[in-house]
């Protein structure tokens, strides 16, 4: 069903939160922020927040950036191009030290509180807050009406979650669309008393709490009156604006049942690239309506010979000799040697192509080419973009292993993440 968009271009204004240092999704964030980190092999995770509020027309976004930010910015500068006619763009607000605030961003509620004096000129009814690092799509349109109809002053996106779920998120329990309380990641003892009511379809499945999705919608002035003098020291949204403003102002529930997830650790990423190979997938990337807008490369179709292909994903300017691929996710610009195996594993692909001559200067000096050589049996792991893995290589990742960090890999939750450029030399085990 097509979704329908914003009508005014400026009703809404969005802000999309750069994340922190992304440590539990560490090494892939050693060199690059959460936002920045390559998805579904083309993609990198800031186009989909980026996205979706495109499809919806919101087209005035800043970005919030701090840490590692230098690529998450380049990005942004070289894919989201805007007509001179158009009042669209993306702004990236770095932090910045001024004179009456010398500290970096403190939380959620803190970067944009320190970005309100460059977002304050640009005039709104709503402001649209979302994170930068998870993977969803949503009717933002729809979102804003519901807080219209139900005339309140803040909207929280809710997900229902099953009880095992529960106590990984913020719980909020509601009653006539509006939040009565709100509880941070309550223990399991606790969980009886923050049953909602999620529809019987949810209760089916057994989704009964309601967790906040970080996606909020505020009413303008009160956004900043909220972050200027009523809470002026808060740091966070959920544990402190939204969970002091629920006795205050009407804080609504936008209740969503479509797929969504957080990418918080290096689990639930692997997991979310591979969910993608599925012949129906929880993500839709072929979707009329709901297009994921990505950097335009202009690289050649994928070339592939005399490889076997089972659920694969496989991006534009790739080179496969394999033998076989299976429920794998290949990124662009990737090389796969002759006589390969590559089982359920994401190859982030690499930023550029060797010559022949560079191919023939590096095998000269023994150092493998870029991406996976022949013969290498590759299964439960991730490659990093730029990643020179040799010949007769073996990666087994799986629970059998324990978590290790290695100058070239980690090993987290039995899945192998070989490290951003590394060099892993002919018949290295793993």
């Amino acid at each position: 069903m097509a979704i329908r968009t914003i009508t005014h271009s400026k009703e809404i204004l969005a802000i999309i939160l750069g994340g922190g240092a992304g440590s539990r999704l560490s090494p892939l964030t050693a060199t690059r922020s959460k936002p920045a980190v390559p998805i579904a092999g083309k993609y990198r995770l800031v186009d989909i927040p980026i996205s979706n509020c495109l499809n919806n027309g919101v087209g005035r976004m800043f970005v919030l950036t701090q840490f590692n930010s230098a690529s998450l910015n380049r990005h942004i500068k070289n894919t989201y191009h805007f007509s001179a006619f158009s009042k669209a763009f993306v702004d990236i607000l770095a932090a910045e030290q001024t004179p009456d605030n010398p500290t970096w961003f403190q939380g959620t509620a803190d970067a944009v509180r320190q970005g309100l004096r460059h977002i304050e000129p640009f005039e709104s009814d709503y402001i649209l807050i979302l994170s930068g690092d998870q993977l969803y799509q949503m009717d933002f349109a729809e979102m804003l009406d519901n807080h219209k109809a139900l005339g309140a002053d803040i909207s929280v996106a809710t997900i229902p979650v099953v009880e095992k779920e529960a106590p990984e998120f913020g719980i909020l329990k509601s009653g006539d669309g509006l939040i009565k309380s709100f509880i941070e990641k309550p223990k399991k003892e606790l969980l009886a008393d923050w049953v909602s009511d999620t529809g019987e379809e949810m209760k089916a499945q057994g989704r009964n709490y309601l967790a906040s999705m970080g996606i909020y919608i505020f009413n303008t002035k009160l956004l900043y009156d909220l972050l200027r003098n009523e809470y002026k020291d808060a740091t966070d949204f959920d544990k402190e604006i939204i969970l002091n403003s629920i006795e205050k102002y009407k804080v609504a529930s936008y209740q969503y049942e479509g797929y969504w997830t957080d990418i918080g650790n290096i689990y639930s990423f692997f997991e979310a690239n591979l969910d993608l190979t599925k012949d129906i997938p929880l993500f839709n990337l072929f979707d009329n309506d709901r297009n994921i807008y990505t950097r335009p490369r202009m690289l050649p179709p994928a070339k592939i010979s005399g490889t076997t292909l089972e659920k694969a994903l496989i991006a534009e300017g790739s080179i496969i000799h394999a033998s076989r691929l299976e429920n794998s996710v290949i990124g662009i610009r990737s090389r796969i040697g002759n006589g390969s195996t590559v089982v359920s594993t994401y190859m982030m692909g690499s930023d550029y192509y060797e010559t022949l001559n560079d191919i023939a200067d590096i095998s000269s000096n023994g150092l493998p080419l870029l991406g996976v050589g022949d013969r290498c049996y590759i299964k439960n792991a991730i490659l990093d973009k730029n990643v020179r893995i040799g010949n007769d290589v073996r990666i087994n990742g799986g629970t059998h292993l324990e978590n290790v960090d290695h100058a070239l890999y980690t090993v987290k939750d039995g899945i192998v993440v070989v490290k951003k450029g590394a060099v892993i030399p002919n018949g290295f085990v793993i």
